[in-house]
């Protein structure tokens, strides 16, 4: 009992750490259009003036230019303002709170084919053990 309860923790950590992302491609948007309150936000990048994505030490670099106006402005938006203007963008990539149900029919289906390919394995060997 102790190794299946392992084993089932082992595979639900796995599975949302790792795979339950890349179930369907996220999208992507631009950090000027709000996404929604609901969705699981996997991350965001920054493209440069030539419109390819930049290292996180250049960012750094720029952050490191950003007036003090900027930088204690009650607006929201103001270093995203700040960064446009430069030629900056941020892209913050999301999951859709609309694919929750088809993620589970796609964690379902897995686990349920990985079911069965556990009780067939156990029938075999069984079998064999008993002849």
């Amino acid at each position: 009992m102790a190794a299946a309860l392992v084993t089932s923790t082992v595979l639900a950590l796995a599975t949302a750490i790792s795979l339950r992302q890349h179930y369907e491609t996220p999208l992507t948007s631009n950090a000027a259009k709000p996404v929604p309150a609901s969705a699981w936000v996997l991350g965001s990048f920054y493209t440069g003036p030539d419109g390819k994505p930049v290292s996180q030490s250049t960012i750094d670099n720029v952050m490191h230019q950003v007036p003090a106006s900027v930088q204690n402005s009650p607006d929201p938006n103001a270093f995203n303002a700040w960064l446009s203007l430069h030629h900056y963008t941020q892209w913050i990539s999301y999951q859709p709170a609309a694919r929750f149900w088809h993620f589970q029919l796609i964690e379902g289906g897995w686990l349920l084919a990985l079911s069965l390919i556990l009780i067939a394995a156990t029938i075999w060997l069984v079998r064999r053990r008993a002849a």
